[in-house]
């Protein structure tokens, strides 16, 4: 496979298209509500169904902090869980549950390329069921490119959020080549599921990851890609009564 085909890939997986708040201005009418003074991220502002819950709606609002550093944005985030009226009217919309986390992302070269919801099914006990939140960074190096995604675990503890398992690192994409050919390229993706075993009351968790590697060189008028061999890893994490921790020697690789 020739270098640029492999570049191609990798720079396709690295873009992702920023996604709109709400068709409703939901998360705008929130903003308006909670942070009047404050600005709002439209593009990176999240705002979905929570699935399996009627009329309840998982909100991201991501607000700037003034820098003197033009190279540096640091972001607060308000993370919303909110309760639609029955009739839909987004004025009416409550604030359930709650956290709002000071200066929770940075951005300088690498970019926060976008935030997404994750309402898998993530029954952690049976008055814990937790939403995800997974936030995609992205380098502006050609030559070095960057990408990564990490996923952070919401649980609804009264009105305000609990967070139970805090930017665990889900995919990696990362390479250094020489803008014609000749490089190496690095992938690592993970998968997260519920684990029968449990700690403290809740479920563990099972974290397997995948990871490739690529090197390219020129040969002739060709580049040349080689891939070795796939390397399998698993991880189990556990909750100690507040969060999910990774259990030290509890990882297997083939």
């Amino acid at each position: 496979m020739a270098c640029r085909l492999i570049l191609a890939c990798l720079l396709a997986l690295l873009s992702t298209a920023g996604h709109a708040a709400c068709d409703t201005g939901l998360a705008e009418r929130m903003h308006a509500k909670l942070h009047p003074k404050r600005a709002l991220d439209h593009e990176r502002a999240v705002c979905q169904p929570w699935r399996g819950f009627a009329g309840r709606f998982i909100v991201v609002l991501p607000l700037p902090r003034p820098s003197s550093d033009p190279g540096i944005t640091q972001f607060d985030l308000d993370v919303l869980v909110v309760q639609q009226a029955d009739n839909g009217n987004t004025e009416r919309a409550t604030v359930v549950s709650r956290l709002f986390q000071p200066s929770a992302m940075r951005e300088d070269a690498i970019r926060i390329n976008e935030i997404k919801v994750d309402t898998a099914r993530y029954i952690l006990a049976a008055d814990a069921r937790a939403f995800g939140l997974r936030i995609v960074r992205q380098g502006s190096s050609r030559v070095n490119p960057y990408s990564n995604e990490t996923l952070t675990l919401y649980v609804l503890q009264g009105p305000k959020l609990a967070r139970v398992l805090d930017e665990l690192g889900m995919t990696l994409e990362r390479g250094e080549w020489d803008a014609n050919c000749a490089g190496n390229f690095e992938t690592v993706r993970g998968s997260l599921s519920i684990a029968r075993s449990t700690s403290h009351g809740w479920a563990d968790l099972l974290l397997r990851q995948t990871r490739t590697e690529t090197r390219s060189s020129s040969q002739g008028d060709e580049c040349v890609t080689h891939e070795r061999p796939a390397k399998f890893s698993s991880q189990t994490l556990r909750y100690d009564g507040t969060a999910y921790r990774a259990v030290k020697g509890g990882s297997a690789s083939d």
